[in-house]
């Protein structure tokens, strides 16, 4: 029977309680909205056999829950009996807020009201199983502060803090009749349906509308809400060539830092240079699979190549990327990944669906809206989901940048999503120690990392949850995927994926076989039985675009693109490097 999630509200729901809901639809938690008075009727009929009830609600309808208690015995003991926890944000009356606090710490707590808070936010190391990736994380202040800030100070040991500032606790854990409560000083809970600016959501901007509200449900509903199996990481250098060393990069160097510190490296490659390749680095590559892996960079890296709208041309630079990485990894012997990640971030809607039906697995970017002239609208959900999926159904895995700090990396873990860092040369020019340092941080998170090559990390980047005895159910996001059954007996897993076109797939593989599968509700779902501690692998293969006439670049092309890689390449290895002030003019091409 699924846990359920009741939200209470007085009259109409309020925006936080829709709020509320949203979130917790994203994680496949089911959810009730009751009044305060139909809660407690509820409660006098629930039945002996039901799963406790998580509870959501303001400081205000809880204080007045509690109010009802202290009158009625009844009441204390229906609570302890069928409440699991109660989640509580702050509503509009901060003096039953201060009240709400003095009971639950049993002590005469203090609220601090702060305008413009523009300092660090501190979660607690202490409550490893509840805090998941984020334990032990500081998050560093926003650029933006936050317009007004509620801390709580109490020196009483029924109080825990959760989440705190130099001003007090924002977000805290103490009970009420043996009913662990969770409150957060915060009255506003990130909206889902919004719409970030940029496309790129920042953890740092909105601490106490996000992260309380997932942090307590992916606790209180750990059985039975959307997860990660695991937390895969690449770190992804944009641009180099195979040789012993580009610009700041020295690739053995680079070997010896990623086997003492636990890290693997995409090198995301340029397929016009796929006759450049030299012998020491290829041999490195070679003999190092688990370090090494390449992905497909562009075509030419030309500026916005897949940014076009123009289907034909987009199919041709598609064919002559692929066939170059088949050549280089003729020549070579380095298998690479058909992942593509797209020169200066950019891409079109066209571009995602002739990827898709050219047995691309996924797309790695930084970006999340495309180059169109009328861009999808991109929600602060599809950026917590595992890929961003709007795309003709193609995922776009994002990736971020250090800079962007710890905390959003790990609050990405929080919400199941894959560990990708992205940098150029220019980040190892202290000899790789900013890169080490950060990977450090990354791999003392709480939570155990598996650093494989890019390709894997987008085929095991799935969520799922347990729906049944022997039964999970799976989504994935790349058109492979590797589903496994850890478990020591036979499970049955139910695996679906998000397609709006179901008319364009030509057959799904589980291994070697095909299977059958059912189109509904914008999914294509199966079922497979998996054998205890067996992988298998899925391949969703599309139909093959019709042939459009053939598509060729003039002379002219040709002779700029060639020009334009090897300039960008004499600013990575001189200008950049050596800071050569008569080529800086011609740097800033690529």
């Amino acid at each position: 029977m699924n846990v359920e999630a009741l939200l209470l509200t007085r009259g109409d729901p309020s925006p936080e309680c829709c709020n509320v809901a949203r979130v917790l639809g994203f994680f496949g938690i089911a959810s009730r909205i009751l009044s305060p008075d139909d809660f407690l009727a509820s409660l006098r009929t629930r039945h002996e056999d039901m799963p406790k009830a998580r509870l959501f609600c303001s400081s205000e309808i809880l204080s007045r829950l509690i109010a009802t208690q202290e009158a009625s015995t009844d009441e204390r003991q229906l609570w302890r009996k069928h409440i699991h926890s109660a989640f509580v944000y702050r509503g509009s009356d901060l003096g039953l807020l201060q009240k709400l606090a003095r009971t639950l710490a049993a002590d005469e707590a203090v609220l601090d009201e702060i305008d413009r808070y523009s300092g660090d936010f501190v979660v607690t190391g202490g409550l490893k199983e509840f805090c998941g990736a984020m334990a032990g994380v500081r998050v560093l202040a926003s650029k933006k502060g936050v317009p007004s800030l509620v801390a709580l100070k109490s020196g009483s040991g029924k109080i825990g803090s959760i989440i705190s500032t130099d001003h007090g606790a924002t977000f805290l854990r103490s009970e009420h009749e043996g009913v662990a409560v969770f409150l957060s000083t915060s009255k506003e809970i990130v909206d889902l349906d919004a719409e970030p600016v940029g496309g790129i959501f920042d953890v740092r901007d909105c601490v106490l509308s996000a992260l309380p509200v997932v942090l307590y449900a992916k606790w209180a509903f750990a059985g039975t809400c959307w997860s990660a199996p695991e937390t895969n990481a690449c770190l992804v250098i944009d641009d180099p060539l195979l040789k012993p060393t580009y610009g700041f990069v020295d690739f053995h160097h680079l070997l010896t830092l990623m086997k003492r510190h636990r890290f693997s490296t995409n090198v995301a490659f340029i397929p016009w240079n796929w006759r450049r390749s030299r012998g020491n680095a290829v041999r490195l590559f070679r003999e190092n699979p688990g370090e090494f892996s390449l992905s497909v960079h562009g075509c030419d890296h030309t500026r916005a190549e897949f940014g076009s709208t123009e289907r034909r041309r987009l199919s041709w630079k598609t064919n002559q990327a692929v066939e170059r990485m088949a050549r280089h990894e003729s020549k070579t012997g380095i298998h690479h990944d058909r992942v593509m990640v797209f020169p200066q971030g950019v891409f079109s809607n066209t571009a995602m669906s002739v990827l898709k039906r050219s047995e691309f697995i996924g797309a790695v970017n930084n970006d999340s809206i495309s180059d169109d002239s009328s861009p999808r609208r991109i929600k602060v959900s599809d950026l917590w989901d595992v890929a961003v999926m709007g795309y003709d159904n193609f995922p776009i895995f994002t990736r971020r940048y250090p800079w962007e700090g710890v905390e959003n990396f790990a609050f990405d873990i929080l919400l199941g999503k894959p560990c990708i860092i992205s940098i150029h040369h220019d980040y190892c020019s202290d000899h790789g120690e900013r890169l080490v340092t950060f990977v450090n941080q990354l791999n003392t998170l709480n939570c155990p990392m598996a650093w494989r090559g890019l390709g894997e990390v987008v085929r095991r980047s799935l969520r799922q949850r347990d729906v049944l005895p022997g039964v999970t159910e799976v989504e994935m996001y790349g058109t492979e995927a590797q589903v496994e059954n850890s478990s020591d007996q036979t499970r049955k897993f139910l695996i679906k994926r998000r397609e709006s076109t179901p008319s364009t797939i030509r057959e799904i593989h589980a291994g070697p076989r095909k299977v059958n599968w059912v189109a509904s509700n914008e999914d294509v779902h199966f079922e497979l039985e998996i054998q205890p501690r067996e992988a298998v692998t899925i391949r969703v293969l599309f139909q093959n675009p019709e042939r459009d006439e053939p598509w060729t670049e003039n002379a002219s092309y040709k002779i700029k693109t060639g020009l334009r890689r090897f300039l960008s390449e004499a600013r990575d290895n001189y200008v950049i490097k050596h800071r050569l002030p008569f080529l800086s003019r011609f740097a800033r091409i690529n």
